[in-house]
Order: structure tokens, then C-alpha cells, then sequence
């Protein structure tokens, strides 16, 4: 080094940030998987019918709609990984419940009310009952997968 040159030392900060639980290990990867299904089903269904009949069933096709939005939203928190997004997944996983639950039944004692069907409608009979099952399991994975 010369006598004009100052010595210039890098440093870098190694501490790591901690790594986010990962969600999608196990049953998880199975619940993404489902999920992004869910999401093409639900949001393709409900672009087409909202494009061209919305009219004939306005209540019916933005409910798929916001089940396809729902089920992306848990998608992604679920491949996000980390404390929080579990916690935003579990309580968008109990809405969608909720959703589930509501919906089916309204189907059931007022079928006038839906012209058309839901994803949600008669509990997911027209998804093979998946709209129903998956937020129950995923409800359980969630909780269970919690950050110990």
C-alpha cells in the first residue's frame, strides 16, 4: 500500500436471517398441488361464465369467482412459506370453510337462489366434494405444521 492510499476493509454481515418453515413439504406439497388445481378450475370457470352469461346467474359466478381467489391466495401463502403466511393461510382456510359450509347449504334450501352452480355449491358435489375436504385437511396440516 502507498503512503496516499487508505486501506479499505469490506465487511460483510453473515448472520443469516432464519429460514421460513416450510409448508410445502409432506402433505403440503399435496395440498399446493390441489389447491393450484382448484385455482385454474374455479377462476377459469368463473371468467367465462362472468364473460359471457352473467346475467343468468350473477350471485353464482362471482361466488366461484372469489373461491378462485380464495384458493389462490392460500396457494401462494403456502408456497411463501414462514410463521405468518401459515397464519393468513389457517384463517383464509377457516373462511373458506365458512364459505363452503354457507353456500352449501343456501344451495340446498334455496335452489332458486342459484340458477347455476357455485364451486361451493351442494358442498363441492360438482368438484368431487374437494371444496369441502381440502380446507378441513388443510386446516389440520396447517396447524399441525405450527413453528414448534
Amino acid at each position: 500500500m502507498t503512503s496516499g492510499e487508505a486501506e479499505v476493509t469490506v465487511t460483510r454481515d453473515t448472520r443469516e436471517k432464519p429460514a421460513r418453515a416450510r409448508l410445502i413439504g409432506g402433505p403440503g406439497l399435496l395440498l399446493v398441488w390441489l389447491y393450484g388445481v382448484m385455482v385454474v378450475g374455479a377462476v377459469s370457470r368463473s371468467v367465462y361464465q362472468i364473460a359471457t352469461e352473467f346475467d343468468r346467474a350473477p350471485l353464482a359466478y362471482t361466488l366461484s369467482a372469489l373461491a378462485g381467489v380464495v384458493y389462490g391466495f392460500i396457494t401462494y401463502t403456502l408456497v411463501r412459506g414462514g410463521e405468518t403466511a401459515r397464519r393468513a393461510a389457517l384463517v383464509c382456510c377457516a373462511a373458506e370453510l365458512v364459505g363452503v359450509l354457507t353456500v352449501g347449504t343456501w344451495t340446498l334450501l334455496d335452489p332458486s337462489a342459484f340458477p347455476d352452480a357455485t364451486v361451493w355449491s351442494d358442498y363441492g358435489m360438482g368438484y368431487l366434494f374437494i371444496p369441502v375436504l381440502l380446507p378441513l385437511t388443510a386446516v389440520y396440516w396447517l396447524r399441525r405444521s405450527r413453528a414448534r
